[in-house]
């Protein structure tokens, strides 16, 4: 239940809004599992658009299946291992020092693969630039 008496644009209301959300299921599981299963929903949909975008993987490029069959394996493999650099980035980061760790508004459990990619055509691209001084 929500219960408010001022608007998002901070406007006073005379009568409180109240709202109230409710799900409906046929699960026979108590509804702390129920909600967690929808939240994994979520995630789960997250990684599908972290395929298609970030991969660039929304459009394959063959009207055979086989070549695009391959496409899509290969760029699973390199998904998994983009995956396992963010997931390691974040244990690394929490062994530094607090002074040294990158500023997050919240506690983050993963990282976007964007991110990854960014993170690591940054790091390549100042290492070209130390190396280039020499």
């Amino acid at each position: 239940m929500t219960y408010r008496t001022i608007a998002a644009d901070g406007q006073h209301l005379l009568v409180p809004e109240i709202e109230a959300e409710s799900w409906w299921t046929s699960l026979k599981l108590p509804a702390k599992e129920v909600i967690g299963l929808y939240h994994s929903h979520g995630t789960s949909e997250q990684f599908h658009s972290e395929i298609k975008s970030d991969m660039d993987l929304e459009r394959l490029p063959s009207g055979k299946f086989a070549t695009n069959a391959l496409i899509l394996s290969l760029g699973m493999v390199a998904y998994n291992i983009l995956r396992l650099v963010g997931q390691q980035a974040l244990k690394e980061q929490r062994r530094l020092p607090v002074a040294e760790r990158a500023p997050m508004a919240k506690k983050v459990f993963r990282r976007r693969l964007r991110s990854v990619i960014q993170d690591l055509m940054y790091f390549s691209r100042n290492r070209c630039m130390i190396s280039s001084r020499w």
